[in-house]
C-alpha cells in the first residue's frame, strides 16, 4: 500500500466575547464518537479541482482555507472568512490510514450555528469552561494556544519530544 495520507483540516472558532465554538461528535461516527471537538473535514479534490488554476503550471492556491470554508459551513452553518494557521499533528485512524489535521483558527464568520447529522450540540465557551468537555486529546492545548495568539503571547505546541 502506498505511504499516502488523509488531510484534514480544522478551525477555531472565536466569537466577539472570546469564546471558543466547540460542538459534539455523533455516537454514530467511527472516530472521535460522542466527544467534543472543533469543525472540519477532509480536504477534497471538489475543493480545487473545478476552479480556474491559479498559476501557468496549473496549480491551485488556498486549498486548505477553501476546503476549511466548506466544512464549517457543512458542519456548523457558517460562513468563514480568513483564517490563521495554528499547528499541525498527525494520528493513525481506525482504518491504519495515517491522518494529517491542519489545525487553523478564525475571528471571521457570519451567520447563526446550524449543526448538520454528524454534530449533535455545540457551545460556545471560554477557555476555563472547555475543561468540562469531554474534548478530542489535544483540541484543549489548541484553545489555549488560540488564547494566547489572540493576547499577543508568542507559543507554540511543546510536545513529549520537543527541546
Amino acid at each position: 500500500m502506498p505511504d499516502l495520507h488523509a488531510v484534514t483540516s480544522t478551525v477555531i472558532l472565536v466569537n466577539d466575547e472570546g469564546k471558543f465554538l466547540i460542538a459534539k461528535r455523533s455516537d454514530e461516527l467511527k472516530n472521535f464518537a460522542g466527544k467534543w471537538t472543533v469543525p472540519g473535514g477532509k480536504i477534497e479534490k471538489k475543493d480545487y479541482v473545478h476552479r480556474e488554476y491559479d498559476t501557468k503550471g496549473k496549480q491551485w492556491y488556498n486549498v486548505i482555507e477553501n476546503s476549511i470554508k466548506r466544512e464549517v459551513k457543512e458542519e456548523v452553518g457558517l460562513d468563514l472568512g480568513d483564517v490563521e494557521y495554528l499547528v499541525s499533528l498527525a494520528f493513525m485512524r481506525h482504518d491504519d490510514i495515517p491522518a494529517i489535521i491542519i489545525s487553523l483558527y478564525s475571528q471571521d464568520y457570519n451567520g447563526d450555528v446550524k449543526l448538520n447529522e454528524e454534530l449533535v450540540d455545540h457551545k460556545w465557551v471560554s477557555l476555563e469552561e472547555a475543561k468540562n468537555y469531554e474534548l478530542i486529546e489535544g483540541i484543549y492545548e489548541e484553545l489555549e494556544l488560540v488564547d494566547k495568539k489572540l493576547k499577543g503571547i508568542k507559543d507554540s505546541w511543546k510536545g513529549k519530544y520537543d527541546k
